[in-house]
């Protein structure tokens, strides 16, 4: 199994799901998980080791601590010893078991950590592969701004000074909320959905041209703000006058590629005095209407054209 690019510190982990640490290894607060799926070892327990990928998380849940139970401590010494030489980064108890003392011998040999959970298995193993798989997903970082605007997350991409930010702004004073401005950390969390957040550096923080920095959670309320949402729809914004030319209907379907996804995107020119966050607002609506199933452009041409067949049976 070829490794993740990216990788969430084994002690972060453990403080996200409050995990009691049983046996601390010499480099605990260095071990890296770079994997996002987790192993419940039952067959490497009864010696199967074959396709064992042991830089997964390990839990032990009651079938398997039943199953080692009914081992006599030297065949559980053994059972330990063959699966801690393979340098597992952790193994994790569940639903309160407590490790057999042979656990803890050979985790002493082999210098492996050693946690224990409350939670039910099932429970612990779907939060951790959840966690996992946000935290490793991969991702890249955009030059814009992200809003939530009417549950639907949009992309505002456009060169610099040309009000990206100014129609947050307004779009901030109508309800609704900020995800990122400046930089947007895109990430794929799973096969086609990404979600946009914001560099910790910088979260909360807009720039508006003229004022300077402001803290939106501050100035407009924690409402305003939001950690992450769903990419729906980019938005680029361009100037007029740049000779490019405009779907006046909407029947053009447009895409960005995002990290291989495909998200439907919009061209919106603005002028002086043009209202962009009212636009915004539209455009938002629009799309979430089209991922329902309703296409305003395509009805409207499907009349057009009706109407323009009966116009010309009518004449004969």
């Amino acid at each position: 199994m070829p490794m993740n690019s990216y990788s969430v510190r084994l002690k972060q982990v453990v403080e996200e799901f409050n995990l009691i640490v049983a046996r601390e290894s010499s480099d605990y607060d260095r071990i890296d998980l770079m994997v996002e799926e987790v192993m419940r070892p039952g067959l490497p327990l009864a010696g199967f080791f074959t396709h064992f990928e042991p830089l997964r998380l390990q839990v032990i849940g009651n079938a398997e601590a039943t199953y080692l139970h009914s081992l006599t401590p030297e065949r559980r010494a053994e059972t330990f010893d063959r699966l801690f030489s393979y340098h597992i980064p952790a193994l994790v108890f569940a639903r309160n078991i407590e490790p057999m003392p042979e656990c803890m011998q050979m985790a002493e040999k082999h210098d492996i950590t050693i946690l224990r959970c409350l939670e039910s298995t099932s429970y612990v193993v779907s939060s951790l592969i959840t966690y996992l798989k946000n935290a490793l997903a991969p991702r890249i970082t955009r030059h814009g701004v992200f809003v939530e605007v009417y549950g639907e997350g949009l992309l505002l991409m456009g060169e610099s000074g040309i009000g990206k930010s100014e129609a947050a702004a307004e779009l901030l004073k109508r309800g609704h909320r900020l995800i990122a401005d400046d930089a947007v950390e895109i990430r794929k969390v799973a096969g086609n959905t990404l979600r946009g957040t914001s560099p910790e550096l910088i979260r909360n923080y807009i720039e508006i041209r003229g004022i300077g920095v402001i803290n939106v959670a501050k100035l407009f309320g924690m409402a305003a703000i939001k950690d992450e949402s769903t990419v729906d729809l980019v938005v680029n914004i361009v100037p007029v006058g740049n000779e490019q030319i405009f779907d006046r209907l909407g029947l053009e379907e447009q895409y960005m590629d995002l990290l291989g996804v495909k998200v439907p995107a919009i061209t919106i020119p603005v002028r002086p005095g043009r209202n962009l966050a009212i636009i915004l607002e539209v455009a938002a609506m629009n799309n979430r209407q089209k991922k329902m199933g309703y296409n305003a452009a395509a009805e409207f041409t499907e009349q057009i054209n009706r109407h323009f067949d009966e116009t010309a049976g009518q004449s004969f």
